[in-house]
Protein backbone atom coordinates (compact mmCIF):
# COMPACT_ATOMS: atom_id res chain seq x y z
CA UNK A 1 0.00 0.00 0.00
CA UNK A 2 3.18 2.04 0.24
CA UNK A 3 2.31 3.56 -3.74
CA UNK A 4 -0.72 5.46 -2.42
CA UNK A 5 1.14 8.03 -0.72
CA UNK A 6 2.98 9.01 -4.20
CA UNK A 7 2.10 8.69 -7.56
CA UNK A 8 4.73 8.01 -9.94
CA UNK A 9 4.38 9.21 -13.95
CA UNK A 10 3.68 6.60 -16.27
CA UNK A 11 4.78 7.14 -20.05
CA UNK A 12 1.40 6.72 -22.20
CA UNK A 13 1.78 3.33 -24.00
CA UNK A 14 0.64 3.51 -27.43
CA UNK A 15 -2.22 1.15 -28.91
CA UNK A 16 -1.21 -0.47 -31.90
CA UNK A 17 -4.55 -1.56 -33.45
CA UNK A 18 -3.76 -4.53 -35.22
CA UNK A 19 -6.10 -6.63 -37.52
CA UNK A 20 -8.24 -9.52 -35.34
CA UNK A 21 -10.62 -11.80 -36.99
CA UNK A 22 -14.07 -11.21 -38.02
CA UNK A 23 -16.22 -13.63 -35.41
CA UNK A 24 -19.56 -14.71 -37.30
CA UNK A 25 -22.53 -15.08 -35.50
CA UNK A 26 -23.18 -17.13 -32.55
CA UNK A 27 -24.06 -20.05 -34.75
CA UNK A 28 -20.50 -20.79 -35.67
CA UNK A 29 -19.49 -21.49 -31.64
CA UNK A 30 -18.27 -18.05 -30.38
CA UNK A 31 -18.42 -17.79 -26.89
CA UNK A 32 -18.98 -14.55 -24.24
CA UNK A 33 -18.54 -14.60 -20.66
CA UNK A 34 -18.86 -11.17 -18.47
CA UNK A 35 -17.68 -11.66 -15.28
CA UNK A 36 -19.03 -8.93 -13.27
CA UNK A 37 -16.99 -8.07 -9.70
CA UNK A 38 -19.32 -6.30 -7.45
CA UNK A 39 -17.86 -4.10 -4.73
CA UNK A 40 -15.57 -2.19 -7.50
CA UNK A 41 -12.63 -4.07 -7.00
CA UNK A 42 -9.59 -1.61 -6.56
CA UNK A 43 -7.98 -1.49 -10.09
CA UNK A 44 -4.92 0.29 -8.95
CA UNK A 45 -3.65 -2.67 -7.64
CA UNK A 46 -4.32 -5.01 -9.74
CA UNK A 47 -2.45 -2.91 -12.29
CA UNK A 48 0.56 -0.67 -11.61
CA UNK A 49 3.46 1.44 -11.80
CA UNK A 50 6.09 -1.65 -13.00
CA UNK A 51 8.86 -0.13 -10.70
CA UNK A 52 6.28 -1.23 -7.80
CA UNK A 53 4.85 -4.39 -9.19
CA UNK A 54 6.35 -7.96 -9.20
CA UNK A 55 5.50 -9.26 -12.08
CA UNK A 56 6.61 -6.95 -15.28
CA UNK A 57 3.77 -6.54 -18.18
CA UNK A 58 5.46 -3.97 -20.40
CA UNK A 59 7.73 -0.48 -19.84
CA UNK A 60 5.01 0.89 -18.07
CA UNK A 61 2.39 -1.27 -15.88
CA UNK A 62 2.64 -4.61 -13.93
CA UNK A 63 0.68 -6.94 -12.45
CA UNK A 64 -0.24 -7.46 -8.92
CA UNK A 65 1.97 -10.81 -8.23
CA UNK A 66 -1.27 -12.86 -6.56
CA UNK A 67 -1.75 -13.49 -10.62
CA UNK A 68 1.48 -15.05 -11.19
CA UNK A 69 0.59 -18.59 -11.62
CA UNK A 70 -2.65 -17.95 -13.23
CA UNK A 71 -3.14 -14.99 -15.16
CA UNK A 72 0.13 -13.83 -16.05
CA UNK A 73 1.00 -16.90 -18.19
CA UNK A 74 -2.10 -16.22 -20.00
CA UNK A 75 -0.91 -12.59 -20.69
CA UNK A 76 2.55 -14.07 -21.48
CA UNK A 77 0.67 -16.14 -24.13
CA UNK A 78 -1.05 -12.91 -25.57
CA UNK A 79 -4.45 -14.13 -24.19
CA UNK A 80 -5.34 -11.30 -21.82
CA UNK A 81 -5.56 -7.65 -22.72
CA UNK A 82 -6.17 -4.99 -20.22
CA UNK A 83 -8.29 -2.02 -20.64
CA UNK A 84 -6.92 1.24 -17.72
CA UNK A 85 -9.28 4.28 -17.78
CA UNK A 86 -12.55 2.13 -18.56
CA UNK A 87 -15.47 2.71 -17.14
CA UNK A 88 -18.84 5.02 -17.24
CA UNK A 89 -19.02 8.15 -17.46
CA UNK A 90 -21.71 8.07 -14.51
CA UNK A 91 -19.89 9.72 -11.64
CA UNK A 92 -22.55 8.93 -8.67
CA UNK A 93 -20.05 6.32 -6.94
CA UNK A 94 -23.01 4.45 -5.90
CA UNK A 95 -22.64 0.63 -6.23
CA UNK A 96 -26.19 0.25 -7.29
CA UNK A 97 -26.47 3.35 -9.46
CA UNK A 98 -23.60 2.26 -11.39
CA UNK A 99 -24.01 -1.50 -11.61
CA UNK A 100 -27.39 -0.49 -13.62
CA UNK A 101 -25.73 1.87 -15.39
CA UNK A 102 -23.65 -0.34 -16.33
CA UNK A 103 -26.11 -3.78 -16.87
CA UNK A 104 -28.13 -1.94 -19.03
CA UNK A 105 -26.38 -0.02 -21.10
CA UNK A 106 -28.42 2.82 -21.99
CA UNK A 107 -27.62 6.80 -22.38
CA UNK A 108 -27.04 8.47 -19.15
CA UNK A 109 -29.79 11.23 -18.49
CA UNK A 110 -33.76 10.79 -19.00
CA UNK A 111 -35.72 7.55 -18.16
CA UNK A 112 -33.95 4.25 -17.69
CA UNK A 113 -35.71 1.12 -18.59
CA UNK A 114 -35.05 -1.12 -16.23
CA UNK A 115 -36.39 -4.27 -18.09
CA UNK A 116 -33.57 -3.76 -20.69
CA UNK A 117 -30.28 -5.10 -20.24
CA UNK A 118 -27.73 -4.79 -22.74
CA UNK A 119 -26.86 -8.75 -23.04
CA UNK A 120 -30.42 -9.67 -23.20
CA UNK A 121 -30.50 -7.24 -26.07
CA UNK A 122 -26.95 -8.34 -27.71
CA UNK A 123 -28.44 -12.00 -27.27
CA UNK A 124 -31.60 -11.00 -29.17
CA UNK A 125 -29.68 -9.13 -31.96
CA UNK A 126 -27.82 -12.49 -32.59
CA UNK A 127 -30.28 -14.97 -32.15
CA UNK A 128 -27.98 -17.40 -29.83
CA UNK A 129 -28.61 -18.86 -26.52
CA UNK A 130 -27.80 -16.81 -23.01
CA UNK A 131 -27.85 -18.22 -19.80
CA UNK A 132 -27.03 -16.32 -16.69
CA UNK A 133 -25.03 -17.91 -14.05
CA UNK A 134 -26.86 -15.90 -10.95
CA UNK A 135 -29.46 -16.99 -8.56
CA UNK A 136 -31.79 -14.13 -9.92
CA UNK A 137 -31.79 -12.76 -13.18
CA UNK A 138 -29.62 -9.25 -13.16
CA UNK A 139 -30.30 -6.67 -14.89
CA UNK A 140 -28.09 -6.55 -17.65
CA UNK A 141 -29.76 -10.55 -18.38
CA UNK A 142 -33.38 -8.57 -18.49
CA UNK A 143 -35.83 -7.78 -21.43
CA UNK A 144 -37.98 -8.92 -24.60
CA UNK A 145 -35.63 -12.41 -24.66
CA UNK A 146 -36.46 -15.24 -22.26
CA UNK A 147 -33.24 -16.16 -20.56
CA UNK A 148 -33.02 -18.48 -17.61
CA UNK A 149 -30.69 -18.38 -14.81
CA UNK A 150 -28.85 -20.87 -12.61
CA UNK A 151 -27.05 -21.06 -9.29
CA UNK A 152 -24.39 -23.02 -9.60
CA UNK A 153 -23.16 -22.81 -6.00
CA UNK A 154 -23.18 -26.15 -3.61
CA UNK A 155 -27.49 -26.44 -3.70
CA UNK A 156 -29.07 -27.10 -0.37
CA UNK A 157 -31.82 -30.40 -1.11
CA UNK A 158 -33.78 -28.98 -3.57
CA UNK A 159 -37.77 -27.71 -2.88
CA UNK A 160 -39.03 -29.24 -5.84
CA UNK A 161 -38.33 -32.99 -6.76
CA UNK A 162 -39.33 -34.52 -10.44
CA UNK A 163 -42.90 -34.24 -10.00
CA UNK A 164 -43.46 -30.90 -8.63
CA UNK A 165 -41.37 -30.06 -11.41
CA UNK A 166 -43.16 -31.88 -14.15
CA UNK A 167 -46.47 -30.91 -12.77
CA UNK A 168 -45.56 -26.71 -12.87
CA UNK A 169 -44.32 -27.91 -16.81
CA UNK A 170 -47.67 -28.95 -16.88
CA UNK A 171 -48.79 -25.71 -15.90
CA UNK A 172 -47.85 -23.68 -18.49
CA UNK A 173 -47.89 -26.50 -21.61
CA UNK A 174 -49.55 -24.63 -24.23
CA UNK A 175 -48.25 -21.48 -23.00
CA UNK A 176 -45.88 -18.61 -24.57
CA UNK A 177 -43.89 -19.43 -21.19
CA UNK A 178 -43.86 -23.48 -22.00
CA UNK A 179 -40.28 -23.08 -23.32
CA UNK A 180 -38.30 -21.45 -21.19
CA UNK A 181 -40.05 -22.93 -17.78
CA UNK A 182 -39.19 -26.06 -19.70
CA UNK A 183 -35.70 -25.07 -20.17
CA UNK A 184 -35.48 -23.70 -17.11
CA UNK A 185 -36.02 -27.04 -15.12
CA UNK A 186 -33.44 -29.12 -17.96
CA UNK A 187 -30.62 -26.72 -16.75
CA UNK A 188 -31.56 -26.95 -13.42
CA UNK A 189 -31.62 -30.92 -14.02
CA UNK A 190 -28.40 -30.35 -15.49
CA UNK A 191 -26.40 -28.61 -12.99
CA UNK A 192 -28.01 -30.95 -10.50
CA UNK A 193 -26.54 -33.87 -11.85
CA UNK A 194 -23.16 -32.05 -12.77
CA UNK A 195 -22.87 -30.89 -8.93
CA UNK A 196 -24.06 -34.38 -7.33
CA UNK A 197 -21.14 -35.96 -9.08
CA UNK A 198 -18.56 -33.34 -8.26
CA UNK A 199 -19.82 -33.66 -4.45
CA UNK A 200 -19.50 -37.14 -4.51
CA UNK A 201 -15.62 -37.09 -5.97
CA UNK A 202 -14.99 -34.02 -2.90
CA UNK A 203 -15.80 -36.94 -0.76
CA UNK A 204 -12.96 -38.93 -1.61
CA UNK A 205 -10.31 -36.00 -0.98
CA UNK A 206 -11.42 -33.53 -3.93
CA UNK A 207 -11.55 -29.51 -3.72
CA UNK A 208 -14.11 -28.27 -1.69
CA UNK A 209 -16.75 -26.99 -3.48
CA UNK A 210 -16.15 -23.43 -2.49
CA UNK A 211 -15.04 -19.80 -3.92
CA UNK A 212 -14.79 -19.25 -7.94
CA UNK A 213 -12.51 -21.92 -9.48
CA UNK A 214 -14.76 -24.73 -9.17
CA UNK A 215 -18.08 -22.41 -10.50
CA UNK A 216 -15.75 -21.29 -12.99
CA UNK A 217 -15.42 -24.63 -14.64
CA UNK A 218 -19.21 -25.81 -14.59
CA UNK A 219 -19.78 -22.66 -16.48
CA UNK A 220 -17.49 -23.39 -18.66
CA UNK A 221 -18.48 -26.67 -19.37
CA UNK A 222 -22.54 -25.56 -19.96
CA UNK A 223 -21.07 -22.41 -22.39
CA UNK A 224 -18.50 -25.19 -24.19
CA UNK A 225 -21.80 -27.29 -24.95
CA UNK A 226 -24.76 -25.43 -25.45
CA UNK A 227 -24.48 -21.51 -24.71
CA UNK A 228 -22.97 -18.53 -26.81
CA UNK A 229 -23.59 -16.02 -23.94
CA UNK A 230 -22.94 -16.10 -20.45
CA UNK A 231 -22.56 -13.90 -17.39
CA UNK A 232 -21.70 -14.24 -13.37
CA UNK A 233 -21.02 -11.65 -10.64
CA UNK A 234 -18.89 -12.26 -7.74
CA UNK A 235 -19.05 -10.29 -5.20
CA UNK A 236 -16.24 -8.84 -1.92
CA UNK A 237 -14.54 -6.33 -3.45
CA UNK A 238 -15.31 -2.99 -1.43
CA UNK A 239 -12.11 -2.64 0.23
CA UNK A 240 -12.93 0.41 2.98
CA UNK A 241 -10.49 -1.52 5.53
CA UNK A 242 -7.73 -3.94 5.79
CA UNK A 243 -7.25 -4.03 1.92
CA UNK A 244 -3.90 -5.46 2.06
CA UNK A 245 -1.21 -5.06 -1.03
CA UNK A 246 0.91 -7.51 -1.80
CA UNK A 247 -0.43 -9.84 0.55
CA UNK A 248 -4.25 -10.34 2.54
CA UNK A 249 -8.03 -9.70 1.61
CA UNK A 250 -7.47 -8.16 -1.53
CA UNK A 251 -4.50 -10.05 -2.24
CA UNK A 252 -6.50 -13.77 -1.97
CA UNK A 253 -9.32 -12.49 -3.57
CA UNK A 254 -7.72 -11.48 -7.04
CA UNK A 255 -5.85 -15.24 -6.31
CA UNK A 256 -9.13 -16.71 -5.97
CA UNK A 257 -10.68 -14.96 -9.34
CA UNK A 258 -7.30 -15.35 -11.45
CA UNK A 259 -7.18 -19.09 -10.44
CA UNK A 260 -11.12 -19.11 -11.31
CA UNK A 261 -10.28 -17.15 -14.98
CA UNK A 262 -7.89 -20.02 -15.64
CA UNK A 263 -9.61 -22.84 -14.69
CA UNK A 264 -12.59 -21.39 -16.94
CA UNK A 265 -9.51 -20.84 -20.08
CA UNK A 266 -8.66 -24.52 -19.54
CA UNK A 267 -12.27 -26.36 -19.02
CA UNK A 268 -12.87 -24.16 -22.50
CA UNK A 269 -10.65 -26.36 -24.42
CA UNK A 270 -10.34 -25.54 -28.03
CA UNK A 271 -13.71 -23.51 -27.81
CA UNK A 272 -11.12 -21.09 -26.43
CA UNK A 273 -9.74 -19.87 -29.09
CA UNK A 274 -13.39 -18.51 -29.86
CA UNK A 275 -14.20 -17.34 -26.58
CA UNK A 276 -13.96 -13.78 -25.50
CA UNK A 277 -14.59 -13.07 -21.41
CA UNK A 278 -14.50 -9.51 -20.00
CA UNK A 279 -14.04 -8.92 -16.47
CA UNK A 280 -15.59 -5.93 -15.38
CA UNK A 281 -16.20 -3.53 -12.28
CA UNK A 282 -18.87 -0.52 -11.64
CA UNK A 283 -16.07 1.66 -10.62
CA UNK A 284 -12.36 2.04 -9.39
CA UNK A 285 -11.08 3.36 -6.06
CA UNK A 286 -9.47 6.38 -4.76
CA UNK A 287 -5.06 6.19 -5.03
CA UNK A 288 -5.35 7.36 -1.77
CA UNK A 289 -5.32 5.22 1.25
CA UNK A 290 -8.34 6.01 3.60
CA UNK A 291 -7.83 5.84 7.45
CA UNK A 292 -8.74 2.34 7.69
CA UNK A 293 -5.89 1.15 5.41
CA UNK A 294 -8.51 0.73 2.88
CA UNK A 295 -9.89 2.05 -0.16
CA UNK A 296 -12.98 4.48 -0.93
CA UNK A 297 -14.82 4.81 -4.06
CA UNK A 298 -13.77 6.00 -6.96
CA UNK A 299 -14.20 6.34 -10.55
CA UNK A 300 -12.39 5.13 -13.42
CA UNK A 301 -10.85 1.51 -13.12
CA UNK A 302 -9.09 -1.35 -15.79
CA UNK A 303 -11.38 -4.03 -17.39
CA UNK A 304 -9.98 -7.50 -18.95
CA UNK A 305 -10.26 -8.85 -22.32
CA UNK A 306 -9.30 -13.16 -22.42
CA UNK A 307 -9.39 -15.12 -24.82
CA UNK A 308 -7.52 -17.52 -27.26
CA UNK A 309 -7.86 -15.06 -29.87
CA UNK A 310 -7.58 -11.74 -28.00
CA UNK A 311 -4.62 -9.38 -28.90
CA UNK A 312 -2.99 -9.23 -25.30
CA UNK A 313 -1.49 -6.33 -24.08
CA UNK A 314 -2.70 -2.67 -22.61
CA UNK A 315 -5.46 -1.72 -24.69
CA UNK A 316 -7.34 1.50 -25.12
CA UNK A 317 -6.30 5.19 -24.88
CA UNK A 318 -3.79 5.94 -22.16
CA UNK A 319 -2.16 8.81 -20.75
CA UNK A 320 0.31 10.04 -18.06
CA UNK A 321 -0.40 9.08 -14.56
CA UNK A 322 0.18 12.00 -12.06
CA UNK A 323 -1.61 14.14 -9.70
CA UNK A 324 -3.11 16.50 -12.23
CA UNK A 325 -4.46 13.73 -14.01
CA UNK A 326 -6.68 12.34 -11.26
CA UNK A 327 -10.14 12.76 -11.98
CA UNK A 328 -11.49 15.31 -8.97
CA UNK A 329 -8.19 14.77 -7.49
CA UNK A 330 -8.44 11.07 -5.93
CA UNK A 331 -9.54 8.37 -8.88
CA UNK A 332 -8.59 7.06 -12.47
CA UNK A 333 -10.12 9.48 -14.86
CA UNK A 334 -12.54 7.13 -17.32
CA UNK A 335 -10.70 7.63 -21.01
CA UNK A 336 -12.49 4.48 -22.48
CA UNK A 337 -16.39 4.48 -21.84
CA UNK A 338 -17.68 1.32 -21.76
CA UNK A 339 -20.29 1.44 -24.41
CA UNK A 340 -18.20 2.64 -26.86
CA UNK A 341 -15.65 -0.28 -26.25
CA UNK A 342 -17.95 -2.90 -25.87
CA UNK A 343 -19.91 -1.99 -29.32
CA UNK A 344 -16.43 -2.01 -31.59
CA UNK A 345 -15.97 -5.56 -29.52
CA UNK A 346 -18.97 -6.63 -30.73
CA UNK A 347 -18.72 -4.82 -34.05
CA UNK A 348 -15.37 -6.83 -34.46
CA UNK A 349 -16.59 -10.46 -32.82
CA UNK A 350 -20.33 -10.69 -35.21
CA UNK A 351 -19.82 -7.84 -37.55
CA UNK A 352 -22.69 -5.93 -36.24
CA UNK A 353 -23.97 -3.40 -38.44
CA UNK A 354 -24.75 0.33 -37.14
CA UNK A 355 -28.12 -0.15 -36.82
CA UNK A 356 -27.61 -3.65 -34.27
CA UNK A 357 -24.80 -2.13 -32.36
CA UNK A 358 -27.62 1.02 -31.71
CA UNK A 359 -30.28 -2.00 -30.99
CA UNK A 360 -27.35 -3.52 -28.13
CA UNK A 361 -26.21 0.49 -26.79
CA UNK A 362 -28.35 3.15 -28.13
CA UNK A 363 -26.43 6.45 -29.03
CA UNK A 364 -22.97 5.09 -28.69
CA UNK A 365 -20.39 5.25 -31.30
CA UNK A 366 -18.76 1.83 -30.90
CA UNK A 367 -14.87 2.16 -30.57
CA UNK A 368 -12.70 -0.45 -32.14
CA UNK A 369 -9.38 -0.88 -29.72
CA UNK A 370 -8.22 -3.96 -31.09
CA UNK A 371 -9.16 -6.60 -28.26
CA UNK A 372 -9.66 -9.33 -31.09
Amino acid sequence: MQRRTFLHALAAAPLATTGGQLWAAPASGSRLLVVFLRGAYDAASLLVPVSLAALSLDSNWGLHPALRDNIHPLYQNGQVAFIPYAGTDDTSRSHFETQDTIELGQPLGGSRNYRSGFMNRLAATLGGSALSFTEQLPLIMQGQLAIPNTSLRAPAKSALDQRHSEAIAAMYRGTPLATPVNEGFNVRAEVMRDMAGEMEAASRGAIPAKGFEREARRIARLMRDKYHLGFVDVGGWDTHVGQGGSSGYLADRLGELGRGLAAFAQEMESDWDKTVVLVVSEFGRTFRENGNRGTDHGHGSVYWAMGGAVNGGIAGEQQIMSAKNLFQNRDMPVLNEYRAVFGGLFERMYGLNASQLDTVFAGAKARDIGLV
